[in-house]
């Protein structure tokens, strides 16, 4: 249940996404009154339900169209940025919403009197890297800082959780094919780090408890390679298939036919992004700027993976060998 409302507005932009609706909730907990910007608001009414009535409002918001950005933002006390993209679609390009709507939200919460934002990025955001989502977060970081220097930059590994991408790829993969693929031979390092983790992180930034003008890199307990991911995907779901190591040139060509399709399942540039680790680095764990940093222990894969990745079991929740096996 929420708590009384604290008289404070903050406006997530990406509120429906996989990150912003466990933000809303957060938020909502703390008493903030949450304006959920979106694309799309007719298609998350239930994010009314993750506070008190009247505490959670949605409102039309694209990042394309400045207007609808500034109009987000007025009266807000805080701003959240968690809009983001794996693979562009359309109009929905990487230069779109990964590098200019972060410009256009910063410089309309600037407008509004706002010292800064709360903006979440990804670990890898390189203006060198030779992939573009990289390199358009990079670019977004950079608007938000130069525009807002007060502004805090969370940058999240691998995020898991009941919506995630990722592992519900994998394990739905499972159950239709004898073999999941190891990408570059399986070696890519990861840090996963759970959802709702990322957004108690988000919240005490919104509630002032972070360093203004500083970049978080926000990583779970452990880190694991691809294929150590791909073996807890088929242990979860008690499933047996080949791990098949695919090099990353030829998986690279897979991506660029398979982006063609609708809903791709992956992309060339994805492939690229799967050259480089995702982890946590020294120097932010040095710094503090972490989730151990400010206080959040991470929840580990273990515990959170087989409360929503069951149903991809041969016989889903009702496995008949769940409460002999778990």
């Amino acid at each position: 249940m929420s708590k009384a409302f604290n008289g404070k507005l903050v406006t997530v932009f990406g509120a429906s996404g996989f990150i912003g609706r466990h933000l809303v909730q957060a938020l909502a907990k703390r008493g903030y009154r949450v304006r959920a910007a979106m694309r799309r608001p007719d298609l998350a009414e239930y994010l009314l339900t993750m506070g008190l009535p009247g505490q959670v409002m949605p409102m039309q918001a694209n990042l394309r169209y400045r207007w609808s950005v500034d109009r987000a933002v007025q009266g807000a006390d805080a701003v959240v940025n968690c809009v983001g993209l794996l693979a562009p679609s359309g109009k929905q390009s990487f230069d779109a919403v990964q590098a200019f709507g972060p410009r256009a939200i910063a410089e309309a919460a600037r407008s509004a009197g706002l010292s800064g934002i709360t903006h979440v990025s990804a670990i890898g955001a390189d203006p060198k890297s030779a992939s573009d989502y990289a390199r358009s977060k990079a670019q977004g970081e950079a608007a938000v800082m130069e525009t807002l220097p007060d502004s805090i930059i969370m940058r999240p590994s691998i995020v898991f959780g009941p919506e995630d991408d990722f592992f519900n790829k994998f394990a739905n993969m499972a159950r239709f094919t004898p073999a999941l693929p190891l990408i570059g031979g399986g070696e890519t390092k990861f840090q996963p780090v759970y959802v709702c983790d990322v957004a108690e992180a988000i919240a005490r930034a919104v509630d002032g408890e972070l360093k203004s003008g500083e970049t978080y890199e926000l990583g779970g307990s452990e880190v694991m390679s691809f294929r150590d991911c791909m073996e807890i995907v088929l242990d979860v779901t008690r499933r047996k298939r080949l791990l098949l190591p695919i090099p990353f040139d030829v998986a690279s060509l897979m991506g660029k036919v398979m982006q063609l399709l609708p809903n791709a399942p992956m992309t060339a540039d994805q492939v690229t992004l799967l050259r480089s680790d995702n982890v946590v680095s020294q120097e932010k764990s040095d710094q503090g700027l972490t989730l151990a940093g400010i206080g959040v222990q991470p929840k580990t894969l273990a515990a959170i993976l087989p409360t929503y990745l069951e149903r991809y079991r041969e016989r889903g929740q009702f496995d008949a060998h769940r409460l002999t096996a778990d």
